[in-house]
């Protein structure tokens, strides 16, 4: 079975997620805990970072890159158009998303986050241990603020980047008005990655993720509850619907995770 090397709440794992559901392949999510976790993934893999997949003793690290691959070794139901020109389209959307999208919504959530301690406090993985979700808590919300300055999340990049994605939600959905996909007929990787990368805008209400209940179809304030882009969620949503599979209580496509082993 493929194996997954993941953070629950990563947009760009739940982009694989969604690539790995849509060609219906199971797989085995590793939840990789962060710090020592990612430590046991460096030794294993020569990655910090997750995504990575193992298939057999192979490792794909980067979502682009797990992308290319599944494509390469498992064909079927593809996710890039044979047509030159819809390849060339879903190439570009892919990655316009992953540098828009991808990052700024991490930047519009660190804003989200600063105003509100129960929220990045739900938002912790689930491995995290209790102690560390209290000392994370009880950080005030202007320390965060001044955090975010030295790594490079201050307020005018946080506002910066809500309104790039205040522009792009609103190019989806004019571009999604009259058609059922990003690129031609069917989906594709765009789709996909938009969708799947959308997951910190706004988070799927339905059974797809480690979520507490509180948080499941909830958003960033301003853009996941913004009725003018309501119509891209609604998209999302029915890509999900059709394609996401829900969480299981076995080892099989779309499971809970399991926490990486330290040795």
């Amino acid at each position: 079975m493929l194996e997954l090397y993941q953070f629950e709440l990563s947009q760009y794992s739940e982009k694989v997620r969604l690539i790995l559901d849509f060609k219906g392949l199971a797989y085995r999510k590793i939840e990789v805990t962060p710090g020592v976790g990612q430590l046991e993934l460096f030794r294993l893999t020569g990655q910090r970072q997750v995504p990575v997949l193992k298939d057999g003793n192979q490792y794909i690290a980067d979502s682009t890159q797990i992308a290319k691959y599944l494509e390469r070794k498992y064909p079927d139901r593809p996710i890039i158009p044979s047509d030159p020109k819809q390849r060339a389209m879903c190439w570009l959307i892919e990655e316009w998303a992953d540098e828009s999208i991808g990052i700024k919504s991490r930047k519009a959530l660190f804003g989200a986050l600063t105003k509100s301690e129960s929220y990045r406090k739900s938002l912790l993985p689930m491995a995290t241990p209790d102690v560390v979700k209290t000392l994370i808590g009880v950080v005030p919300n202007d320390v965060l603020k001044v955090l975010g300055f030295s790594v490079g999340y201050g307020p005018d990049v946080v506002k910066s980047a809500e309104e790039d994605l205040k522009q792009d939600l609103e190019a989806l959905c004019l571009l999604l008005a009259e058609n059922p996909y990003l690129v031609g007929d069917q989906p594709t990787l765009a789709d996909l990655a938009v969708a799947g990368l959308a997951m910190l805008l706004k988070f799927p209400d339905g059974p797809y993720l480690e979520l507490p209940a509180t948080l499941k179809g909830k958003g960033i304030p301003g853009l996941g509850d913004n009725i003018a882009y309501q119509p891209f969620f609604e998209w999302r949503d029915r890509l999900y619907a059709q394609y996401r599979k829900p969480l299981t209580g076995v080892s099989t496509v779309g499971s809970t995770p399991t926490s990486i082993q330290i040795d």
